[in-house]
């Protein structure tokens, strides 16, 4: 269990490393800086988010902490899909950061469903 929650922090701390790598190429513009400035905020907060829930004080505070971290994921995905969108010449940088965004929703879908139904 812990070596998972590592695996998770070390992944979602990652994944925010390179989009703050991303977040540079981005603010070259007006609309580039928006998109910097919301991409930036979400997925660097699913890490914290996260990080918090693995000190959740009861299992209603760790899903409630869970389903923030799932929030702030998708949102990502919607600005990494955006810039997919607006800044093609960007589109190899960001394959993987959609990819791995995917991944962690699925991954964070499925912990809040199995947290809510051990509930039970």
């Amino acid at each position: 269990m812990q070596n998972e929650r590592e695996n998770l922090s070390e992944r979602l701390l990652n994944s925010a490393a390179s989009i703050v790598r991303l977040s540079s190429l981005l603010s070259k513009t007006v609309a580039g800086r928006h998109i910097a400035g919301q991409i930036l905020r979400s997925s660097t907060s699913c890490g914290a988010n996260y990080e918090e829930a693995c000190g959740a004080e009861s299992r209603a505070d760790f899903i409630h902490k869970m389903q923030i971290v799932l929030k702030e994921l998708r949102e990502t995905l919607y600005w990494l899909k955006l810039s997919a969108k607006c800044f093609p010449n960007l589109t190899e940088h960001l394959r993987a950061d959609l990819k791995e965004a995917d991944e962690l929703i699925r991954i964070f879908s499925k912990s809040v469903i199995t947290a809510k139904n051990s509930n039970r």
